[in-house]
């Protein structure tokens, strides 16, 4: 953290330093999933894409061969609101998300810094991974309604509610239903968090900060889009796992996808190592910015609050 919220700390109560927690991630999980979501539906759609030749693909179904392709044929066949097609689920769920996200981290600090003084990069690892992994326990319902909204390729938008309803209907509320992936979520959060906080707190405490306000805030910028790219090339299997798990499958009736690593498995077969990487362009540059977005409006209104609100 900075000087300024270093100095101001220990003069809060605990109850109200949460609470600042809280809203400053809740600020910054709303307003990056806002200005990002159009990456993530590209990035879902690539993802669930099989390889044309695979058995059991679609001959007739749009092919998207790019992340330009992917956006020049949604806006074609499907106009400019399938860019946020699917945004109601992480919107409802971004204030608990990130909330859950920073609490935890923020909280489980002093547990993993092993009687060191101060946190270590281990530190920041290992609550980065805490956080990640309970994130993704809270929030995989929503993730798998906004995979079929994302999925979805008619022009006429489903809302969220009725998609919900339906997987609960069809599916139920178990590992089969509206809670389908979550193995793979939580590799997925688990696992980027654990390397993003890891990185960026490390090396943030490292590079010398700048007395200019603007040197100052494209230094955190670089680091929060460095930690962002970092990690995107980390987790990205498990999160192409968890579009097939909790996209449509190939045949009508027929789970081809269903545990974790069998799916990263027969993607790996059918398609090639390559295809562990699908979705890896618009990822990053969802991620890459967005977590630098992000990190940068938590530690701004997390400051903001301390040194105004104590």
């Amino acid at each position: 953290m900075a000087a300024s919220a270093q100095i101001v700390a220990p003069e809060i109560s605990h109850g109200k330093r949460a609470a600042f927690q809280v809203l400053a991630g809740g600020s910054a999980g709303f307003l990056e999933v806002c200005i990002m979501q159009p990456l993530d539906v590209v990035k879902t759609r690539m993802q669930i894409q099989a390889t044309p030749s695979v058995a059991g693909t679609a001959l007739n179904e749009l092919h998207y061969n790019g992340v330009f392709d992917c956006f020049a044929k949604m806006y074609r066949h499907e106009g400019l609101t399938s860019y946020w097609k699917g945004i109601m689920p992480p919107i409802l769920a971004e204030t608990p998300k990130r909330a859950i996200k920073f609490l935890v981290f923020e909280q489980t600090k002093p547990l993993f810094q092993f009687g060191s003084p101060t946190p270590t990069p281990l530190t920041f690892s290992l609550a980065g991974l805490t956080a990640g992994t309970l994130e993704a326990i809270a929030v995989n319902p929503f993730e798998v309604v906004k995979v079929a909204q994302q999925a979805d390729r008619q022009k006429k938008l489903l809302s969220t509610f009725d998609v919900a309803k339906e997987i609960i209907r069809k599916d139920g509320v178990g590992l089969r239903g509206i809670n389908k992936g979550v193995t793979a979520t939580m590799g997925r959060n688990g696992l980027f968090n654990m390397v993003y906080f890891g990185f960026y707190h490390s090396v943030k405490n490292v590079v010398p900060e700048y007395k200019e306000t603007h040197l100052e805030f494209l230094r955190k910028v670089t680091i929060g889009f460095l930690a962002g790219t970092l990690a995107c090339f980390v987790n990205i299997p498990f999160d192409v796992a968890k579009s097939r798990i909790q996209g449509p499958q190939p045949a009508a009736g027929v789970i081809k996808y269903r545990g974790t690593f069998s799916s990263m498995g027969i993607v790996y077969r059918e398609e090639g190592f390559r295809a562990l990487y699908k979705g890896l362009v618009p990822k990053i540059m969802r991620l890459g910015p967005g977590g630098a977005i992000m990190l940068l409006v938590f530690d701004y209104s997390y400051n903001y609050l301390l040194q105004n609100h104590s």
